[in-house]
């Protein structure tokens, strides 16, 4: 039998902070290299179109050898069949949903591109049952040869209590809603900005704060949040990310789509109430978290100043959505990619 001996994960994706992909695949990486398995990395490119044509090159001249396994884990890869066994991973397909996520040329781009993908690996990945159904109905393919795994939290990582650092030792005595991620259209940042500005939030004196760094098409929401005057962290690394969530009085996702929505379990597993949309994959994975009645800012106002007014509630969802948090296990989810790799080794 042709056992599992190296995995060769894009570069792009392990060496740099690019949201959730690299918190995915650096942790499927983290598991494997525990259960004795190498890894290593694809050459890329800053530039997209490069990128594309160095993996594609990669993909044709790296050889098949015993336990090899490509695997693109970020949508797109290979734009022509691989010698070696090869996987994808489609997050999921935000425009089924959505005209905000991508440009008219972006999307036919990264849309082509993930079709190739698909028809040039020997498996293909998701990380909810809304992705799934989203990658089937977009793509075309057999539902049956999708494999679902979800993602797992560190719960014991995001549980351990830290301090707020230096920069941030002024949040300490002021009350805040928390939204923590990209900012990009999909995440619905301007309603959430323009909700602040309504009497239910404005009579209650609540403060929002924004950490994370502009991603795709950001320009409008980064001058949405400067005109407002809202508190913009940037990009924080990974224990302020912490700190912020454990001191948040509340954490707000109110994204018009996620294929999976990391920050919602990692705001549970940081011990804070979470209100987010129902939108994508939040239905699956969003649980006992109090839930915006629509992605308006007027819902939103009313949503979070419902949550803020709701000791009792808040209570509880701090309670429940550790519980929750607890479900996702990086070990299962590394366990479940080692039987997808092990089955693409014996074609």
């Amino acid at each position: 039998m042709n056992r599992l001996k190296q995995v060769s994960f894009p570069s792009r994706i392990l060496s740099r902070h690019v949201g959730g992909n690299t918190t995915y695949a650096r942790e499927i990486a983290k598991g494997l290299e525990l259960r004795g398995v190498e890894i290593s990395q694809l050459r890329s490119s800053k530039r997209a179109a490069l990128t594309a044509l160095m993996e594609t090159w990669q993909g044709l001249t790296v050889p098949a050898k015993p336990g090899f396994v490509l695997h693109y884990s970020a949508d797109t890869g290979p734009l022509l069949p691989t010698r070696a066994p090869s996987v994808v991973t489609v997050h999921g397909v935000a425009s089924r949903w959505i005209t905000t996520a991508r440009s008219a040329r972006q999307e036919m781009i990264w849309r082509t591109r993930v079709q190739r993908a698909i028809q040039s690996t020997d498996a293909v990945i998701t990380v909810s049952k809304s992705s799934a159904d989203d990658v089937s109905e977009v793509f075309g393919m057999d539902p049956a040869l999708i494999t679902t795994i979800p993602h797992g939290i560190d719960t014991e990582y995001f549980a351990q209590p830290r301090a707020l650092s230096d920069r941030l030792q002024h949040l300490r005595s002021t009350p805040y809603v928390l939204y923590l991620g990209n900012i990009e259209p999909r995440k619905n940042l301007i309603e959430l900005v323009r909700a602040f500005s309504l009497p239910q939030l404005k009579d209650l004196g609540a403060k929002l704060v924004i950490a994370g760094k502009p991603a795709w098409n950001a320009a409008e929401t980064m001058t949405a949040i400067e005109s407002a005057g809202i508190e913009h962290l940037g990009f924080v690394d990974d224990d302020e990310r912490v700190a912020l969530m454990q001191h948040a009085a509340l954490f707000a996702f109110p994204s018009l789509y996620e294929g999976f929505g990391f920050p919602v379990l990692e705001a549970m597993a940081s011990g804070t109430p979470v209100i987010c949309s129902d939108r994508g994959s939040l239905k699956e994975v969003a649980g006992p978290a109090f839930l915006f009645e629509d992605t308006d800012a007027d819902s939103i106002a009313r949503g979070i100043a419902g949550a803020l007014g709701s000791s009792a509630g808040t209570g509880h969802s701090r309670d429940a959505g550790f519980a929750w948090a607890k479900r996702f296990s990086w070990d299962a989810s590394v366990d479940a990619h080692t039987e997808v790799y092990e089955q693409v080794l014996q074609r």
